[in-house]
């Protein structure tokens, strides 16, 4: 009788015990999550690990893949990205050695649209400065609360959600079942699909003068740099709010400032920022009327549980002789 031949995987990303369990009926797993070892691998040294160990299949979520490490590991087979950006590992490199690169899209859409929506509610109804009123015993009038936190609903508001990509289009549907009503601007979604939504197609000048709650979901680019500036903020309204959880770079911090500070609009929330971590001297940290969170909107267990199925049934598939189903490059097969 012939031995089994146990593949190994490595998964350098974050991953649920169910999946960790399921993966190892078909392979050896060594599992060595970034989150838990708090650094990220230096490709050369990824490379001679993978040599070394017979390494198949490498998970990743925050680590390089690049050239090197393709050279080094003439026995890999696949690369997992447990997100949906693939700008950390070398396409084109990977194809070339007949390596399948899969990734996770959709993982975090709806624990971002969660975060978006939970963000828009804080700062409607002032949660956070009311618990530091209750937390700080300075609550000795009943009636104080009603007088200095009285906010507003989303319900009936108008939300405007400038790109209508998955996570756009989960908020817009959040926002319509709530009682919103929801503007959404992005060139490259037809119109159809907007409006299929219950949403309704905008400019984004019309977008930002109209809108109660401003929402932005675009991809972090040269284009999108700074999309929301001095002018955008300029024609929202005194009572609007702007939430950010999509690029750090999309808002320019300085033209955010300067809008808090003159009542320009009534609030913000960002969940992510140019400079990750925020560095101690930036002027958002004493902007009034400003929430900041530490880039959590996708931080959920369900997320680590959704993009864990993903990579495992896609090494399933791949052990099977079955196509992937989300390969980024399917001319990978004719290098192997």
């Amino acid at each position: 009788m012939s031995k089994t031949v146990r593949v190994r995987a490595l998964i350098l990303a974050p991953f649920s015990d169910r999946q960790l369990a399921r993966l190892r009926r078909h392979t050896d797993v060594a599992y060595e999550s970034w989150l838990d070892t708090n650094r990220l691998q230096d490709p050369v040294d990824l490379g001679a690990r993978l040599a070394d160990e017979d390494v198949a299949f490498l998970i990743v979520e925050a680590d390089f893949v690049f050239d090197e490490v393709f050279d080094a590991a003439p026995r890999l087979r696949l690369v997992g990205v447990c997100r949906n950006a693939l700008n950390q590992v070398d396409i084109v490199s990977a194809t070339a050695h007949g390596v399948a690169v899969t990734h996770a899209p959709g993982r975090n859409t709806n624990a971002v649209a969660e975060m978006t929506l939970g963000l828009m509610l804080s700062l409607a109804r002032r949660i956070p400065q009311a618990h530091a009123f209750v937390a700080g015993a300075d609550w000795r009038d009943p009636t104080a609360g009603y007088q200095r936190f009285r906010g507003r609903e989303i319900a009936g508001a108008t939300v405007g959600v400038a790109g209508f990509g998955q996570i756009g289009r989960e908020v817009a549907r959040k926002c319509v079942a709530l009682g919103a009503r929801v503007l959404a601007h992005d060139p490259y979604v037809p119109e159809r699909q907007i409006r299929a939504l219950g949403a309704r197609p905008s400019s984004l000048a019309a977008l930002a003068k109209a809108s109660d709650f401003v929402t932005l979901h675009v991809p972090g680019s040269p284009v999108t740099s700074k999309l929301i500036d001095a002018p955008f903020l300029a024609r929202m309204h005194p009572g609007a709010y702007l939430v950010n959880t999509s690029g750090g770079g999309v808002v320019d911090p300085v033209a955010l400032v300067a809008a808090l500070e003159s009542g320009g609009i009534a609030g913000a929330a960002l969940d992510v920022f140019e400079g990750q971590p925020l560095p101690r001297t930036s002027p958002l940290l004493t902007a009034p009327n400003l929430i900041l969170t530490p880039h959590i909107g996708g931080a959920t267990a369900e997320t680590v549980e959704r993009h864990s199925q993903m990579m495992v049934a896609e090494i399933e598939r791949l052990i099977a002789g079955r196509p992937l189903r989300h390969v980024v490059n399917p001319e990978y097969a004719r290098a192997r």
